[in-house]
């Protein structure tokens, strides 16, 4: 049964390169990232692996923990490790999941049989504080993740879920949001007193409620 948005995410314990890792515990009340790889000593995840490596403040900054997985063994991630290292000008400072046994990619769908029978496929899930899954995104093992748009969303989570607000389009940090549908036009300037433009009845912008 496929994960949906809402659903709590799996609880497991499994050996990483950071020692023996229960999820929920190793997630406490940080959000999290989950993110599959097709195996060790490939092309395009050591280039993944090496760039959300070299985005760990940015991570820390949003009190985001990161754990990566591929159904490889625990020595190929360590020495796979030593070539992201070399090759990506960085140091991999987050836990790669050794899931051999595929019990954790079952858990989470990570193996869509239409596309490769062994190997998992690039999955994300964001995960919130209260352990539910906040995003899902599926990529095929030939296009490399934009971590950047990650972040993005992140940020985006983490404000919807504080404020009555949504974000538009192409949103970034720092740029105007749109209120909720569910707030009327007159309880605007209470809720948000930095002010607001009307483009349409539904269509209401107001500035970053926490800038």
């Amino acid at each position: 049964m496929a994960l949906r948005l809402g659903d709590e995410a799996p609880n497991f314990t499994a050996e990483s390169t950071e020692g023996t890792i229960n999820f929920h515990e190793y997630l406490g009340d940080s959000w999290g990232v989950l993110f599959s790889h097709p195996a060790d000593f490939t092309p395009v995840c050591t280039t993944e692996l090496g760039a959300v490596s070299r985005l760990r403040d940015e991570f820390s900054k949003r009190n985001v923990k990161v754990i990566a997985l591929s159904v490889d063994g625990l020595e190929s991630h360590k020495s796979w490790i030593s070539d992201i290292n070399e090759t990506q000008n960085t140091a991999v400072n987050f836990p790669i999941i050794a899931d051999e046994d595929k019990k954790v990619s079952t858990l989470y769908d990570m193996i869509h049989p239409n596309a490769n029978e062994s190997f998992t496929v690039r999955s994300v899930f964001v995960i919130g504080p209260d352990k539910k899954i906040k995003l899902t995104i599926t990529y095929p093992a030939s296009t490399g993740r934009n971590f950047d748009e990650l972040l993005r969303v992140i940020d985006s989570l983490q404000l919807t879920a504080n404020y009555s607000v949504a974000t538009p389009a192409d949103w970034k940090e720092g740029e105007d949001v749109v209120v909720s549908p569910a707030i009327k036009t007159e309880d605007i300037p209470a809720k948000f007193p930095k002010g607001h433009r009307e483009i349409k009845p539904y269509l209401r912008m107001t500035p970053q409620p926490d800038k």
